[in-house]
């Protein structure tokens, strides 16, 4: 904000007409003019652009668990117990960290979602799997309460890599997402990589690039 950066929360319209985009208009009447526009919208991208990116972008469901810790308890939080991965498990969590509990989740892909209509709870049968891996892995949790649960979203593309690029009919419009399951802990690179293609003419990544995203997954999970 001290650089002066103006933030609004509101629903954009979306751009429609080829060229160049004076402006875009929120569902609140204003008009937000611009040089240039990013649209970072995560697992909503192909619905925002049907046309370019609706066959491009798979948003697939993913569900995350944390597991209540008993009081007193030091094993499952910082610095005893790491971020942590079992490859060949694809399964992923994360410490106790401030109380929220033991996270976990599975790395595969859950099924095709619309993030807008999509359920926010979480299926009897990822659970039940879900409370046999933590008893196996961590024996100590086996009969912990399941305190908190998400349902969220992947915004996958073909090849997994991210999606960074002009509109190829919106000179002034770029993409910014594909992060399938990886985006958050990228987001400053991310920020940079954008910053220095739209004030300095860097010469892009070719793996960001819209051509390279396919309409059908290439992979399982990335």
């Amino acid at each position: 904000m001290r650089r002066g950066i103006a933030y609004r929360s509101a629903q954009a319209t979306n751009p429609r007409e080829a060229g160049r985009v004076e402006h875009i208009t929120t569902s609140q009447g204003e008009r937000i003019q611009a040089g240039q526009f990013v649209f970072a919208c995560g697992a909503w991208l192909g619905k925002i652009f049907p046309d370019v990116l609706g066959a491009r972008i798979f948003p697939s469901r993913q569900e995350v668990f944390f597991f209540g810790i008993p009081a007193g308890e030091t094993r499952f939080a910082p610095p005893a117990l790491p971020t942590w991965l079992f490859q060949e498990d694809l399964v992923y969590g994360m410490p106790d960290i401030e109380g929220r509990g033991l996270k976990i989740a599975f790395d595969e892909h859950g099924e095709r979602v619309d993030p807008d209509t999509q359920s926010r709870i979480v299926s009897p049968e990822m659970t039940k799997a879900v409370r046999a891996y933590v008893a196996r892995r961590f024996p100590a949790l086996g009969d912990a309460p399941i305190v908190e649960t998400r349902v969220c979203q992947y915004e996958n593309t073909s090849s997994g890599d991210f999606l960074i690029d002009r509109h190829p009919e919106m000179e002034n419009v770029w993409f910014a997402g594909g992060g399938s399951g990886h985006g958050f802990k990228h987001g400053p690179a991310v920020g940079r990589y954008l910053a220095s293609q739209l004030l300095d003419g860097a010469t892009p990544e070719p793996r960001f690039s819209l051509k390279t995203k396919e309409t059908t997954p290439n992979r399982s999970v990335y």
